[in-house]
């Protein structure tokens, strides 16, 4: 797994439309269904990356922390399942329940998500502000499996706060990195 940084989709884009399987609800859901009115926080996850289960507790804090304030959190795996099987939609209800997910986990079959994005790695976080604009991509934080930085979602949480209290959120972004994604080929 080679590691890759995200390819930081420009500040201020319109988030693309979606609709894909919720492997968590087994429902087709769409953006227009699951966004917030004051930020919507789109995630590329997915089961197995080590990056990924390195930030999985911070996300579940993130998570428990900012819904109550109208954030909504949406989860996309957009991994090949045929050929990392770990990363199939069964695999992803299972994991969703496991790590403490509550929020809609969808899996992208195709794709098309993952590239309306240009998302490159997992974990990658976007935040959105109420209109659906794009104020934040890049990391969570800098901790990262054995570079000893404890894990604090600062990055993440710097944002969140900013749209949250209709300030600007600051242009120094610093890419996420982790896995890439596994692309068909």
């Amino acid at each position: 797994m080679a590691f890759t940084e995200s390819t930081m989709l420009p500040l201020g884009t319109l988030a693309p439309d979606f609709t894909l399987l919720d492997t968590v609800s087994g429902e087709k859901r769409g953006l227009d269904e699951l966004k917030s009115n004051r930020a919507t926080v789109i995630m590329f996850l997915c089961n197995h990356c080590p990056y990924v289960l390195h930030v999985n507790p911070e996300i579940v804090r993130i998570v428990q922390d900012y819904q109550p304030h109208g954030v909504h959190f949406i989860g996309i795996s957009s991994n090949d399942a045929e050929n990392y099987p770990a990363d199939a939609p069964d695999k992803m209800t299972v994991h969703a329940r496991e790590v403490g997910y509550n929020f809609p986990y969808l899996y992208d079959e195709t794709q098309a998500v993952a590239r309306a994005y240009d998302a490159a790695c997992t974990p990658d976080f976007y935040v959105f502000d109420g209109q659906m604009h794009l104020v934040y991509r890049g990391r969570i934080d800098g901790s990262r499996p054995k570079n000893d930085l404890p894990l604090s979602g600062q990055d993440l949480r710097a944002a969140l706060e900013a749209v949250l209290s209709s300030q600007a959120v600051t242009d120094r972004q610093y890419p996420s990195g982790g896995c890439n994604i596994k692309w068909k080929l």
